[in-house]
């Protein structure tokens, strides 16, 4: 499993509250539910969806 990337502490603070602690566990999510996290905003996204294409992985259409 790979560890979140750095997209700052309100947003991992965010996702770890709904439990998405690994890379892994963000394939197949919707951005627009990662969006209505209070903490998770565009560059957030924008760095997930890098690191996740890196890891040939990525957010559902």
């Amino acid at each position: 499993m790979t560890p979140l990337p750095k997209i700052g502490r309100p947003a991992t603070q965010a996702l770890a509250l709904v439990g998405y602690t690994q890379l892994e566990q963000l394939n197949g999510v919707s951005e627009k539910d990662l969006l209505a996290l209070h903490g998770v905003g565009p560059k957030a996204i924008r760095i997930l969806r890098e690191s996740l294409a890196e890891h040939g992985l990525a957010f559902r259409p």
